[in-house]
């Protein structure tokens, strides 16, 4: 049975820290959040985190100090940073200090699940897939051509992002919020009904010329594909 992958949040933005870590635990995580930066490293170090994303302005510890602390105790969590600062010198000095990656606010959730399943990746040593597979359903990550049951299909480019999405969470229902956050920018409007008019055309697309049924919908939940 896979290990489910844990994650450590500093950051004192309560909105920011809540929205982070609900999209985490959809992605499959379980999350763990500190509010400082002195309970952040003490978290940090009586705990394994498979990554740790860390704000840099933070109350008590700055984050540059908690990256630090980590690295000179010997602690090889992966670090995303997470920081308004947005200057190749603020990057440096984060990276110098043993952070592994830095992203700037305002974010696309999107790129930061992303960037954090990266990290995870290059710690762990897993590699990246070139084809997704589901069933007859098949992707081809280089060549962007998809298939079902050897019949092309030609799907637009956000079509193509949920799909890919999808395959990567096969057996797995995603909510809506998450499709909002993988496709587009995460402060799209919540109310719009974009992804049920993108998840339709899809649905054409992938199963509405074959007898079987793949993408589904469990209501008032999400989407899944098995």
């Amino acid at each position: 049975m896979m290990r489910m992958m844990r994650a450590l949040i500093i950051e004192d933005d309560q909105t920011i820290a809540d929205f982070v870590a609900r999209g985490l635990r959809e992605g499959g995580f379980a999350v763990d959040h500190a509010r400082d930066g002195d309970e952040g490293l003490a978290r940090a170090l009586d705990a394994s985190y498979d990554v740790a994303i860390v704000d840099l302005m933070l109350p008590k510890r700055d984050g540059l100090s908690v990256i630090d602390e980590l690295r000179r105790r010997g602690r090889p969590t992966p670090v995303l940073i997470l920081s308004a600062r947005r200057s190749v010198d603020d990057r440096v000095r984060g990276l110098q200090a043993g952070g592994d990656d830095y992203l700037t606010k305002p974010f696309a959730f999107a790129e930061l699940l992303a960037r954090v399943q990266a990290l995870v990746r290059r710690a762990t040593r897993t590699p990246e897939p070139t084809t997704l597979t589901s069933g007859d359903l098949a992707m081809d990550l280089l060549t962007r051509k998809v298939t079902r049951a050897g019949v092309p299909i030609d799907l637009r480019p956000r079509e193509f992002a949920l799909l890919e999405y999808l395959l990567r969470n096969a057996g797995t229902v995603i909510s809506k919020t998450m499709i909002l956050s993988r496709v587009w920018e995460y402060n799209f409007d919540p109310q719009t009904n974009i992804v049920d008019v993108l998840v339709s055309r899809l649905r054409d697309k992938i199963d509405k010329p074959f007898e079987t049924k793949r993408l589904h919908t469990v209501r008032g939940v999400g989407y899944v594909l098995r």
